[in-house]
This record gives C-alpha cells, sequence and structure tokens, in this order.
C-alpha cells in the first residue's frame, strides 16, 4: 500500500474530493517524512511546519465546503530558495547575501498560495544557483536519496532531493542552464523547463525559467496549470494561452523523433547512459515513431562564449560587495567568477553573441523532429562534496551540453527517468519539443512512462 506521502498530486486532490483523505492528515505524513529523512539529505531551508499546519486545516475546511481555492488546493509542496515568499530572506545558496526578508511572494509562489498549495519549505541550492551540486557556503550538502554519498545536482538541488524522498509530490526550481533537468535525471524525477517566458518570474533574465519537479508528467502537468498563469511583473512572459494541460497526448505513431547522443562538445556520455538513451528510442519506435540521429550542433566556441559572458556577469554582481562578505563565497564559485574580472569589452560582447549563435544553431538542428531525445547528463551524479562532475572551475559546464542549448532557443524540455546505470543510478533522458509546445513534450513523456518498464522502488528510506 502507498504510504501518503508517497501519492501523487492528482491522487490526493481526487481523494480530497471525494472526502477518503485530509489535507491535515496528508501534511502531518508527509511532515514525520520530512522529520525521518532531512537530518540525512539536507533538502530544506526555512522548514516551517506550524504553518503547513495551519494551511492544511484551512484547506481541510474548503473542501469540506465543497469550494477549494484551485487545482492543487492541499497539497505538500516545496518552492527553491531563489523563488522569493514574503517575508522570508533569499540568501541565493551563499553566506555572502545580507538576510533580508523578501517583500512580496514571486509569481510562483503567488500562484500556488492562490491555488491553496500547502508550502512546506524552501529548498536549497548552491551559491548563486552556479552548480550542478547541493554545495553551499550557506546550506549543508543537500544528498541524494538513491545514494546519499552523492549529489542530487543543482541548482535545484534541494527539490530533487526532496522529491525523491517523498516531501510531498510537488517542488518548483528554476533552470537557467539544466538547473530543474539534471537533478531530476539524477534523482529519477519528471523535470520540466518550459518553454521561455511560460512561466512569469521575477526578476526576469533570458534563458531564466521556473517549472516543476515531480514524480509523474500528471504532476508536473496539474502543476504548471498554475503556475503557467499570468503575471505582469514578468516583461518577457508569454502572451496568455488556454493551453489543455489535463490532456496529454496517449501516441508518437507517425511522429518524427531525433535522436541525439553527441552533443559535440563536453564530457562523453557514460555507456550505461548511452544504453539506456538509446533502449528509449528503440522504445518510441517500436510505437510508431520515426527516429532519426541528430547531428552535433553545439561548438566549443559557443559553450566557451556563454562561460565567458556569465563569469563577466557574475564578477560584476561580485565585486562590488564588501570584501568580508565576498570571502564567504564558495571558493569554486570566487574561483569562477574572478576569472571574469579582467575581460575586456570586446571579448564579454563577443562572449554574449555567441548565445544567439546557440540558439539558432539549436533550431535549425531540431526544427525538422517534433521531439528530441538525449541525454540529460552524460555523466552519473558525482559525490556530494563535488563541486561539479569535471570539479573545476575553469572547465565549468562540460555536463551541461545535452541541456543548456534549449534554455538559449527557449524551447520546451523535459527529463524524465529512462533506466539505472548498473550502480543503480537514475538515467535521465531529456526530450525537447518545439518552441511553445510544452503540452506535447509533456504529452511524449506521459507515452514514454507507459512504454518504458517498472520502475524500481523510491528510496523513501527505511
Amino acid at each position: 500500500m502507498t504510504e501518503l506521502p508517497d501519492l501523487t498530486a492528482v491522487e490526493l486532490v481526487t481523494r480530497y474530493r471525494e472526502r477518503k483523505l485530509s489535507p491535515v492528515e496528508v501534511t502531518e505524513a508527509v511532515l514525520a517524512r520530512i522529520e525521518k529523512r532531512e537530518p540525512e539529505l539536507h533538502a530544506l531551508y526555512a522548514y516551517d511546519p506550524a504553518s503547513a499546519r495551519e494551511e492544511a486545516k484551512a484547506s481541510e475546511a474548503r473542501w469540506h465546503e465543497g469550494e477549494p481555492l484551485g487545482p492543487i488546493d492541499g497539497v505538500p509542496l516545496t518552492l527553491k530558495e531563489n523563488i522569493a515568499t514574503r517575508g522570508t530572506p533569499v540568501p541565493l545558496g551563499t553566506a555572502a547575501t545580507e538576510l533580508v526578508p523578501a517583500p512580496l511572494d514571486a509569481p510562483p509562489a503567488a500562484r500556488v498560495r492562490e491555488s491553496g498549495g500547502v508550502l512546506l519549505a524552501k529548498t536549497t541550492m548552491p551559491d548563486y544557483g552556479m552548480l550542478t551540486s547541493g554545495l553551499s557556503s550557506f546550506h549543508t550538502a543537500s544528498r541524494n536519496p538513491w545514494d546519499t554519498s552523492r549529489t542530487p545536482g543543482g541548482s535545484s538541488a534541494g527539490a530533487a532531493a526532496a522529491g525523491a524522498a517523498g516531501y510531498g509530490p510537488l517542488h518548483v526550481g528554476s533552470d537557467i542552464g539544466g538547473s530543474i533537468r539534471l537533478p531530476a535525471g539524477w534523482c529519477g524525477l519528471v523535470g520540466l523547463k518550459p518553454s521561455f517566458g511560460r512561466v512569469p518570474v521575477d526578476p526576469p533574465f533570458f534563458g531564466r525559467v521556473a517549472g516543476p519537479l515531480t514524480r509523474t508528467v500528471a504532476d508536473t502537468a496539474l502543476l504548471m496549470s498554475v503556475l503557467s498563469t499570468p503575471d505582469s511583473r514578468d516583461h518577457l512572459s508569454l502572451p496568455p494561452a488556454d493551453l489543455d494541460w489535463g490532456s496529454l497526448e496517449t501516441g508518437v505513431r507517425g511522429l518524427r523523433i531525433g535522436l541525439h547522443l553527441d552533443a559535440g562538445v563536453g564530457l562523453a556520455v557514460e555507456p550505461d547512459i548511452l544504453a539506456a538513451v538509446t533502449e528509449a528510442a528503440r522504445l518510441f519506435e517500436a510505437a510508431g515513431a520515426v527516429v532519426e540521429p541528430v547531428e552535433p550542433f553545439l561548438r566549443r566556441e559557443m559553450l566557451d562564449g556563454l562561460d565567458t559572458f556569465w563569469r563577466v556577469r557574475a564578477w560584476s554582481e561580485m565585486a562590488p560587495l564588501p570584501e568580508e562578505r565576498r570571502a564567504k563565497i564558495l571558493p569554486y564559485i570566487a574561483d569562477w567568477a574572478a576569472r571574469g574580472a579582467d575581460v575586456d569589452g570586446v571579448t564579454t560582447y563577443r562572449g554574449f553573441g555567441q548565445i544567439d549563435v546557440m540558439s539558432v544553431a539549436t533550431l535549425r538542428a531540431t526544427e525538422r523532429f517534433d521531439f528530441v531525445l538525449s541525454p540529460v547528463c552524460p555523466v552519473s551524479a558525482p559525490p556530494a562534496e563535488s563541486a561539479s562532475p569535471t570539479n573545476d572551475p575553469s572547465l565549468p559546464f562540460e555536463h551541461i551540453a545535452f541541456t543548456v542549448p534549449y534554455n538559449m532557443s527557449g524551447q520546451p524540455a523535459v527529463s524524465v527517468n529512462c533506466g539505472y546505470t548498473r550502480e543503480g543510478q537514475p538515467v535521465g533522458l531529456q526530450i525537447a519539443g518545439r518552441r511553445f509546445d510544452d503540452v506535447g513534450v509533456l504529452g511524449a513523456a506521459a507515452v514514454f512512462e507507459q512504454l518504458r518498464p517498472a520502475q524500481r522502488a523510491w528510496p523513501t528510506g527505511s
């Protein structure tokens, strides 16, 4: 029998409606799971069980009256630490930040509150969100529930750890180069990077999105129906669209699907990951899709140009800090950013220009396909103490070559589990789609959920 913390959001809402479950008893069960696992996983920041109990009690009353606030009323959830919530400081994962309470809820926080979600806590992230790791100078390093000697990934580190451990069904992360999909892949979750602008954020920045990490595609779609509501604070957001998040495609017959196994730059794909993704493509082909190879399209100068621009941007934000605060930044990140201090304007501009080059290359390489399959990450999760798979600030982005192109092009892309390595680590399959086809991408992921073999039990602790 499935324990209450492991029920999906769709199942919870159905049982609330049928009065077979109460948000209060579910929240209590989730809080008990957190108390059991959190001393080992370190996934949470600003954990507030008293507030969660109050919100659950209010939700219970609304369901009793048959008047839920929205699609996720009474469902326990978390928000990534960099998504502002009124009254809570936003450290951005670093001890260098002054802890000033946020004056307002950011758009994703406002949407989940308006829908009646039960906010359990914020989730941890690395310094400034610039690592595929849970290593942080502010938070205790988060750990992967599948193997606590490993990182859950990042920068939505705590969100992924919480999702895999069963801290409720819904978790919201953010992604500018793979920060939802990478930890989702290493933790066996569904992690959606929506189309750029689909989910309003504040502050907006090109490539940056917020999106769900959940255990099922249906839960991701449910949460997207809430998060995608318009908010005027994001001037880069897409026009309001009435998307049918509850009606996902049920087949792939006749669809043209690309198989992208060589990113062109970065780390080589590990054999177990290559085999799992290749088998996923075979399952799509057996279901009637036409699968064709995608040639490498990312080049060294694209990834290096992005690295240069992001270093300069990071240094421009760190340089004004008082020396005593700057000294608190995680040494790996401080080293990486300091290499942007002496970059001249022309080099910076050329690095920035590579973002457009990458975007165009991605769109051109994928335009003839309905969807493109690839690994999320070429390697498995490294040790929890590692800042990145290379652990080298001079080579910081060798592991994001499959994910970051879709941030720059604005296309939707989702991670869904497609198998396990010989060491029992989850393998993330990335399914990317055409610009704005978020529902289609989730539909393809939902089909794959039905095609793949039975999944292993979640690592919810003994």
